[in-house]
């Protein structure tokens, strides 16, 4: 890798507007809607009162793979979405024009032939208010690097979650088609849709997005612990331990730490298989 062209990277601000569709089509994506008759859910698939999803910054002002550029010399073809993190400063708007300000916030090395840890910066202001809404941290497992050097402070280990019994415990299904539909938000990675696209990558069908889960387990939050306020939700951090087929049952397990701090995990329930796991949470 060219260390100091990773560090010195620079992307200009990215200004993204988005309107009453984008919204609901993104909480589509999560499968909001799936009983019309549940009119907590409405606001967010609903012009009416249309409410947008704090996980919808996840998506929002995305610089592209940025890594594929061969002047960064990285490995990209092994590079793994391996944690994401976000705090929300005040709620998205349920229509508007975001500002994303990107930086490589560092670069953990661990060892050579063990891979390193991109660590991603990207705070969302309200163009049109300067509003800082929320700060979106990403790490990305370079598996092909490694040995090289890096740069900027390590970000603090995940701990494991406690070993009882969860509080409380939400299963959200997903359908076949979940991935067709939540690409529509962004995410247009042929590995999410075409099946020879996911063979020739080792799965026998195209997978989940993993930001896709990482949605359900804010959908689960925000019905669990917030009525759906979007005001009440805080933070959410996630590490992204196995992929998800569509068609799968995620199960949210919940552990309460007090003072509106939650542990949680994430599992795919027909492989009984461990999909998001360390992650955190804070509601108010």
């Amino acid at each position: 890798m060219d260390i100091e062209k990773i560090r010195n990277m620079s992307i200009d601000p990215i200004v993204q507007p988005y309107d009453k569709r984008d919204t609901i089509l993104y909480a589509l994506g999560l499968g909001y809607g799936a009983d019309p008759l549940n009119e907590e859910e409405l606001p967010f698939v609903y012009e009416a009162n249309l409410r947008c999803l704090p996980s919808f910054a996840n998506v929002l002002c995305h610089p592209g793979f940025w890594a594929q550029d061969p002047q960064y010399d990285i490995d990209w073809v092994k590079i793994l979405h391996a944690e994401q993190d976000l705090v929300m400063h005040q709620p998205l708007p349920p229509t508007g024009a975001i500002r994303g300000e990107y930086r490589v916030a560092g670069l953990e090395d661990k060892g050579e032939g063990r891979g390193a840890l991109l660590h991603q910066e990207k705070l969302l202001y309200d163009n049109a208010t300067g509003d800082h809404l929320a700060t979106v941290r990403s790490t990305l497992f370079l598996r092909g690097n490694g040995g090289e050097g890096g740069f900027g402070e390590p970000m603090v280990p995940a701990t494991a979650v406690p070993d009882r019994a969860p509080d409380k415990v939400v299963e959200i299904p997903t359908l076949p088609r979940q991935a067709l539909i939540y690409r529509l938000s962004g995410d247009w990675n042929p590995l999410h849709a075409d099946p020879a696209i996911a063979r020739k990558a080792g799965f026998d069908m195209p997978i989940l997005h993993g930001l896709c889960t990482n949605g359900l387990a804010n959908r689960a939050i925000l019905s669990t612990y917030c009525d759906n306020d979007v005001a009440r939700f805080k933070s959410m951090f996630v590490r992204f331990s196995k992929p998800v087929m569509p068609g799968e049952t995620i199960r949210i397990e919940f552990f309460e730490e007090g003072a509106g701090k939650l542990r949680f995990r994430a599992i795919a329930v027909e492989r009984d298989t461990v999909v998001l796991d360390r992650c955190s949470a804070t509601v108010a």
